[in-house]
């Protein structure tokens, strides 16, 4: 009895081991720097200090850095990807390639301590590999102590001294950042150009800089009455002492810092109501360098009608998304294009309206997907872009009246252009190793975007808004994975949705349905349907008859295990599910063929049916 008692508790004990390793947990680390800038060598010389937690089950002997900087550097990876690839990124090329001494990037590290004791590193490319002197046991934290010296680089992608525009400094992975380690294990992803990975944690960052310089950061400023440059209280006089003024910042609870500074610089602000307070810097006199005085003039005037359609995309995202949690957002003008980071981001600003609107809102929600839901977009680079793009392209719409009936039918139009260039890949491919730019391009914006709006079509439009927002609300500020995200819908609309999943995401096949035949007399009507191509769907089979009526027959298939509810007034009938090895289905409408005018799959174009022309079946060209 004794054994037997012993061998329970054992059990027991290993059981409940094994629970808590498959558990959710994540890591948390605490940054405290103190940086100077020289802006005429743009070096800079900084101490950062890091309380990091080890929440995860596992006992740690090592821990890795990002040194993003050395990236710029002739021979680096990126330099080398970009040098050999089908198709290189035109503002990359072989530029790296030709930097000189003073343009390069690098990341000098004079010392490193844990827990007061010096430790042993290696620098390997863009990443510091660096082995403990102390493990880090489950639950316990370490401090990590670090002096170091870093060059920026000449812009040529998204961070860098002095872009295409004249932005003296785009400071985007700038500083060594400890990578994040999850369930996967470490992800000491080498720089070549692409997604990031973060670890959650507050940042306390001062940086020292020209009294000139107007500088926009992460986190919100904490002595606004000693910089001024339109953050100190109206009225405020300010004292500069010496030639330097240093910016303080905190943010809680983000996965990065990021900031931009430019003597040109104008700062202005907007209050979204019950929301973040809005920043935004560009250069006030000269957006661009290269542009004529007339279109810096209208640059600027699109810069500032920008504020006011920011607060409204922010008002729409709030009520249809799920709510931003920081208190403040920064919108600066710098980088190469478009770059998300936390609280705010850094694009160019010489643009039309249309354009600069945009490309906020594109990374705004960037501030929705991955930055607050956290997801490692090396690995789901589609939950990142492809989520950014559809929830973009619906507040577009709505911010300019446009009206559309569809309004990501361009993200469609990208993935059925990408199945005809025979160089797909599957979605699950990591983002750093796609064969082609334009394969990564158009899984990760276009096809990601069509994945969203196809569960709309699974799901039923109400059912998915509302689990789409339970989303955000369940997985804000951790590290979703995409199996996390089908399975929230899967838990709010009562399917099993894996099959979707795995055809759409770990496969490159296609869906192409058909209507094949109508046959009938005076009584009824029977109509064939067809599975081309490999990946089965349900079906909503739209019949138009000749007296104006419509009539929806809705094929459900069978894996799915339930059936999406009625998304409109129009008269449903709900048939028989589709077996998906069956590459036919057939089911009789008691009318005349006389009576019907059209047969149509998917009205609603939420199918992405790579073949559309044999959707439609025009019924009274049989009698014609």
């Amino acid at each position: 009895m004794k054994k037997l008692f012993l061998f329970i508790v054992v059990g027991l004990i290993s059981s409940t081991a094994f629970a808590q390793q498959h558990s959710y947990w994540q890591q948390h680390v605490d940054y405290t720097m103190v940086i100077d800038v020289d802006v005429e060598t743009h070096r800079f010389t900084g101490t950062q200090k890091i309380e990091y937690t080890n929440n995860s089950p596992d006992v740690l002997d090592r821990v890795y850095y990002h040194l993003y900087f050395n990236a710029f550097q002739p021979g680096s990876m990126m330099d080398v990807r970009s040098r050999t690839i089908k198709d290189p990124d035109g503002r990359v090329r072989d530029r790296i390639l030709y930097l000189g001494d003073d343009d390069i990037g690098y990341h000098n590290i004079k010392s490193l301590k844990q827990d007061g004791r010096d430790l042993e590193f290696e620098v390997d490319g863009t990443i510091l590999v660096v082995e403990l002197n102390k493990l880090i046991q489950p639950g316990k934290k370490s401090t990590f102590e670090m002096e170091f010296e870093s060059q920026v680089p000449e812009q040529v992608r998204r961070s860098g001294k002095q872009n295409a525009e004249g932005v003296e400094f785009s400071m985007s992975q700038w500083y060594p950042k400890l990578a994040e380690y999850d369930y996967r294990g470490w992800h000491p992803n080498p720089y070549i150009g692409r997604e990031f990975h973060g670890v959650f944690g507050d940042f306390d960052v001062k940086i020292s800089i020209d009294k000139d310089y107007v500088l926009g950061a992460t986190g919100i400023l904490q002595n606004p009455n000693e910089v001024g440059h339109g953050y100190q209280d109206e009225g405020k006089e300010v004292r500069y002492r010496g030639d330097k003024i240093t910016y303080h910042f905190k943010a809680e609870n983000v996965l990065d810092f990021f900031w931009g500074a430019d003597p040109d610089f104008v700062h202005t602000t907007a209050q979204v109501p019950n929301g973040p307070k809005l920043h935004f810097f560009y250069q006030a006199d000269e957006i661009s360098q290269q542009a004529s005085p007339e279109e810096n003039a209208k640059y600027r005037e699109y810069w500032e009608q920008l504020p006011e359609y920011l607060v409204g995309a922010f008002e729409y995202a709030n009520e249809h998304f799920g709510e931003y949690p920081y208190p403040q957002y920064t919108t600066i003008q710098g980088g190469d294009g478009g770059m998300e980071y936390p609280m705010g981001t850094l694009i160019t600003g010489a643009r039309s309206l249309g354009s600069l609107v945009g490309v906020s809102v594109h990374e705004m929600y960037h501030s929705w997907y991955q930055n607050v839901l956290g997801t490692n977009e090396s690995l789901y680079e589609w939950m990142d872009e492809g989520f950014t793009s559809y929830a973009s392209a619906e507040t577009m719409d709505h911010l300019f009246n446009r009206g559309s009936a569809f309004p990501y039918s361009g993200s469609y139009r990208g993935y059925f252009s990408l199945v005809e260039s025979g160089v797909e890949e599957p979605m699950s491919t990591h983002a750093d190793h796609y064969n082609t730019n334009f394969a990564y391009g158009r899984a990760a914006y276009s096809k990601g975007a069509v994945y969203l709006g196809q569960l709309d079509y699974i799901l039923g439009h109400d059912t998915f808004r509302r689990a789409f927002k339970k989303y955000h609300q369940e997985w804000k500020l951790k590290h979703p994975t995409d199996l996390d995200f089908i399975r929230l819908m899967e838990k709010e609309s009562g399917m099993v949705l894996d099959w979707y999943h795995e055809y759409f995401v770990n496969t490159t096949k296609t869906i192409d349905y058909g209507v094949k035949a109508v046959v009938g007399d005076a009584n009824s009507t029977v109509v064939e349907l067809e599975r081309i191509e490999l990946m089965p769907m349900p079906l909503d089979v739209v019949i138009e008859y000749t007296d104006g009526t419509s009539e929806l027959f809705y094929i459900p298939l069978r894996i799915m295990r339930g059936e999406k509810l009625a998304e409109n007034d129009m008269k449903r009938t709900i048939l028989e599910d589709w077996p998906w090895v069956n590459p036919t289905y057939s089911f009789k409408i008691p009318v005349a063929a006389r009576s019907i005018s059209t047969i149509t799959i998917d009205a609603s174009n939420r199918l992405a049916d790579i073949d559309q022309s044999n959707n439609t079946f025009d019924v009274q060209a049989l009698f014609e």
